[in-house]
């Protein structure tokens, strides 16, 4: 998989830009704040309907505008698609496919792959559970586009159970009659159901991609970190010790694990939620379900975060980076590799390691303040992005243009 063809309007500070791309490695070279990590973040976006550097689309258009389009021609088995997305913060985003609308901006979701390594995801270790929820679930709907819809689904009905939650709790305090206290618990009967439901496809879609997913990251990271300890990803629910454990081999999520059984996660989640139904309206939050999960990484007998080192943290990181790109090879078509700044914070063994992975991608985009930096195993096309006015440039961005650069002689 490879894009041919990258075209935004109003995205970040770009006011416009045109690049025709080609499979192998193309440098994006410039000082910070020139734009260069805007344009590789557009194509991120297209993959993913989200930004790896913000979680909301506002600040993805350009001052001054209404809306932002990206837009992209992607090749896969020499079959070519155009994809674009028209970004318009406070109204729901349009979408194309081959110049032709489609219903929901998720049906684009799987036509262009992407794995992007940014200094960012030093968060999946350090930062909090959303950051490694979050890794997991754009993963797992890459693969599976028609988890988008789950997800969604999910989401939906834990807004308006929350909602439900805090209305009952208000009916309990005010003392009601015991109608308005049935009718509430009725109602909390049918969105429990639907969580469940709901809850538990998410929850079988992320323990199955992970049991494929640890063997790839643990290998990446022996080889990252040969001196460190074994790296080791363990799913932690808030079932607790309602979650099910299988009764031979390994249990879910772990390698090798059979697939998770959602009528079981199911009837899990159902019996957790009647348990901690009191503790819920107490509160007004809803305390099971996969938005209350995480993803344990670990070094050795110790987790990783709060233990790890600077070095093995970006090593963990970078693993999990390239654990998916190898999953996704896995499954016969490379994702489009972007490498976002990230030489400049590796040591040269971690640089090496990631360039032989890097070299052997269909298509590899890499941004750089530095020339230098980059590993001479990744030399190819190069586009400067740099200040200046100039009408040769193939796009402008506050005064900045992309313009090609001869192959380096350092």
């Amino acid at each position: 998989m490879h894009v041919r063809h990258l075209a935004v309007t109003d995205f970040r500070s770009w006011t416009s830009a045109e690049l025709t791309l080609q499979p192998g490695v193309t440098v994006f070279l410039g000082a910070n704040g020139n734009g260069k990590t805007n344009l590789v973040e557009a194509l991120g976006y297209l993959a993913t309907l989200s930004s790896h550097r913000v979680s909301s689309d506002a600040p993805l258009v350009r001052v001054g505008a209404q809306r932002a389009i990206v837009r992209a021609a992607v090749v896969n088995d020499g079959r070519e698609l155009t994809v674009e997305v028209e970004i318009t913060p406070g109204k729901a985003n349009r979408a194309r496919v081959n110049r032709s609308p489609v219903r929901r901006p998720r049906e684009v979701l799987g036509i262009l792959r992407t794995v992007l390594f940014a200094p960012e995801d030093l968060a999946l270790v350090r930062g909090d559970p959303g950051e490694r929820r979050r890794f997991l679930d754009e993963l797992m709907v890459s693969r599976r586009p028609r988890m988008a819809g789950v997800r969604a689904d999910y989401d939906r009905v834990l807004r308006q159970r929350t909602a439900l939650l805090k209305t009952a709790g208000a009916v309990l305090r005010r003392g009601s009659g015991s109608g308005d206290a049935m009718s509430a618990t009725e109602t909390l009967d049918v969105w429990d159901g639907h969580l469940a439901d709901y809850g538990a496809q998410l929850l079988a879609g992320r323990l199955d991609l992970l049991a494929e997913l640890a063997p790839h990251v643990s290998e990446a990271y022996a080889s990252l970190a040969p001196e460190s300890r074994p790296a080791a990803l363990h799913y932690k629910s808030s079932l607790g010790q309602a979650f099910p454990t299988t009764t031979a081999g390994p249990a879910y999520g772990e390698p090798g694990a059979g697939p998770a059984d959602t009528e079981v996660l199911e009837a899990c989640l159902l019996s957790e939620l009647a348990r901690v139904r009191r503790s819920e309206i107490e509160r007004g939050v809803c305390l099971v379900g996969p938005h209350r999960d995480d993803v344990e990484l670990q070094l050795g007998a110790q987790p990783a975060k709060g233990y790890a080192s600077h070095g093995e943290s970006w090593s963990f990181a970078l693993a999990l980076r390239l654990g998916s790109f190898a999953l996704q090879r896995s499954d016969g078509t490379d994702p489009v590799l972007i490498l976002d700044d990230v030489f400049a914070e590796l040591d040269q063994r971690r640089r090496g390691a990631l360039a032989l992975v890097a070299g052997g991608a269909e298509q590899v985009l890499v941004t750089a303040a530095v020339g230098r930096d980059v590993p001479a195993e990744l030399d190819g096309v190069r586009f400067r992005v740099q200040a200046g006015t100039g009408p040769d440039g193939v796009g402008e961005a506050r005064g900045s243009t992309v313009s090609f650069e001869e192959p380096r002689d350092d």
